[in-house]
Parts: structure tokens; C-alpha cells; sequence
């Protein structure tokens, strides 16, 4: 385990331009958390990086359960925090605006625990069935192992199309994967078994029980359940903020939100629509480029009393 180096934080700087760039008020509130987090314990961690890393030895044998906590928030240098980041700023941007901020929250927490877990079984069964010591001491840290758990989810939702892997095009539900095996052919030092953790826990979610398990627990815990999800409201400027909706009453079951169709018909039939239309185009020809059509159905008085007499007409 290598410790932090001293002097200019380039990683740091870097990560810091990029938030900028893409604009603080452009980052949904849970991913924008979680990089603060990460930068605040990075420049401010609660333990030396010996003390937080995570391994079979310090956390099972010698029963420091804490470093399951510590583990996900240090790194072991500012080009470490700049890689892990950058990656979960843009996966935490995509996930939290289709997953809404309280359940990507409630993701995150878990994620960040079990890959822990799994990491640990994983050394755990190797030093067992390699009968090779060394993997009860191999110490983990840094918040990699959780995004592999999310790319898991971002491919499994966005599963056409493919990504760029050391110069390969490889479809997206492989491209944890290739991912894995890459990362390990440019930086043999980086954790194979807490990569591999991450991918098992995205797996147990998007095919696994895992889901299922956290929205019965969410229903223990809370009465109610329907996680909102988190929609952009625009002005001309580009995003304007945030605002939650309910798409589902409860994780998983679908509800039709009902629409008010005579906001986009101003209760015309079909017939006065497609009538209202032909006049429209016909009357287009005649004005000016310069001046823009009028939004909406503007009834003149003679339209509106035709109107009411087709109705009169349709009631008998």
C-alpha cells in the first residue's frame, strides 16, 4: 500500500476543473455529496491509509469491522481520487436523474458495504483454495470496487451500443468485463478482487435478489416507499433545477399518470384539429419567415360558435 504523496495535487486540480466545467448546479445532490466526501476525507482522512485499507486479516481475523466503511472513502493518492471521480461523476449524472435521488442514495450506502463483503469472501475463498496466505493480507482501498457495482446498472440500462476498450469496440453488457482485464494489463497493482466485487454486487442487483431485498427493507424502514425520481426542469439558459416526480407508486409496479389531453387540443374533435391544421399551413404561406407561428389554438369568434353548434349538432 503506497502512501499519499505530498506536494501539488494535479489529480486534485484536475478533478476540481471538471466539476467546475460541467457546473455544480448541473450535479444531482447525491452524486455532488459523494465528491465532496470523497475530496473532504481526501485532503482530511479519519485514519493513515494502513488503518483503513481492507483486508481479510485486519477486518476478519483481528475484527476491525470499521475499515468496511473507511475503505470505499480513502485513496491511496490524488491521481486515484481523479480517476474514481471523474468516472462517478458521469455515471452518478446519468443513474441519479433515472433512479431519483433517494434511492441512488440508498444504492450507494449498499454498494459500498457489500462490495466490501464480497471482497473479503473473495480473498477469503482464494487463500483457502489456493492455500496461498498472502490473499488474507492483500489490503484494499478507494471507491473503484463501487463503480464497477455501477456500471453494472449502467449498462444493464443502456445495454445497446458499445465503448472503446484499449483501441477494441466492445458492446456495453461486456464492458465491465473487458474492463476488468484491461485495467489490470496497464495497472497490475489495482485491486483484481475488489473490481470483481463491484461486478458481482451490480450483477446480484440487476439479476440477482438484491433488489427485491432492498425495497422489502426499504418498506420496513419507511412507510413509504415510492422513491421519487428526479427530473430536470429547463429554461432557455439549459437546466433550471431539479424536480421530483412519481412515475411509480411503489419500486417496480408501473402507474399510469393520467394527462389532460384538451391542454394540447383546446377541446377541439378531430375533425375542427386536422381543419384547424389545413387552415394553419395554408395561412403560413402567406407570412413572413420573420414572424414566428402563434403557439398553441386561437379560436376566433366565428370558429368558437361553429364550434359549439357541431357540439349541439353531435349531442343530439
Amino acid at each position: 500500500m503506497q502512501r499519499r504523496s505530498r506536494g501539488v495535487n494535479t489529480g486534485l486540480i484536475l478533478l476540481l476543473s471538471q466539476i467546475f466545467h460541467v457546473g455544480i448546479n448541473n450535479i444531482p445532490p447525491v452524486t455532488l455529496g459523494t465528491l465532496a466526501l470523497n475530496v473532504w476525507l481526501f485532503l482530511n482522512p479519519l485514519k493513515p491509509l494502513l488503518s483503513s485499507c481492507l483486508s481479510v486479516e485486519k477486518c476478519y481475523q483481528q475484527k476491525d469491522w470499521q475499515r468496511l466503511l473507511l475503505s470505499p472513502l480513502h485513496h491511496a493518492d490524488d491521481w486515484h481520487l481523479y480517476f474514481n471521480m471523474v468516472s462517478m461523476l458521469w455515471k452518478g449524472i446519468n443513474l441519479e436523474r433515472r433512479l431519483g435521488s433517494r434511492w441512488f442514495a440508498y444504492i450507494i450506502a449498499t454498494f459500498s458495504l457489500l462490495t466490501g463483503v464480497v471482497y473479503l469472501v473473495l480473498e477469503f475463498a482464494l487463500a483457502e483454495f489456493m492455500d496461498e496466505p498472502g490473499f488474507r493480507k492483500n489490503c484494499a482501498v478507494g471507491f473503484s470496487g463501487v463503480l464497477f457495482a455501477l456500471k453494472v446498472l449502467n449498462n444493464h440500462y443502456c445495454p445497446g451500443g458499445f465503448v472503446n476498450v484499449l483501441g477494441f469496440p466492445v458492446p456495453n453488457r461486456f464492458a465491465c468485463w473487458a474492463e476488468l482485464v484491461a485495467i489490470h494489463f496497464i495497472s497490475p497493482g489495482a485491486s483484481f478482487a475488489g473490481h470483481l466485487a463491484g461486478i458481482l454486487v451490480g450483477l446480484m442487483y440487476t439479476h440477482g435478489p438484491l433488489k427485491k431485498i432492498m425495497e422489502t427493507c426499504a418498506g420496513i424502514f419507511s412507510s413509504n416507499i415510492g422513491y421519487p425520481e428526479q427530473r430536470y426542469y429547463f429554461s432557455n439558459s439549459g437546466y433550471s433545477g431539479y424536480q421530483d416526480s412519481y412515475p411509480y407508486g411503489r419500486p417496480g409496479h408501473y402507474e399510469e399518470v393520467p394527462r389532460n389531453y384538451d391542454a394540447y387540443t383546446a377541446g377541439l374533435s378531430e375533425e375542427e384539429q386536422l381543419e384547424r391544421a389545413l387552415r394553419a399551413s395554408l395561412l403560413d404561406r402567406g407570412n413572413s419567415r420573420s414572424s414566428p407561428p402563434p403557439y398553441g389554438f386561437r379560436l376566433s369568434p366565428e370558429e368558437e360558435m361553429r364550434r359549439q353548434r357541431l357540439h349541439r349538432f353531435d349531442c343530439q
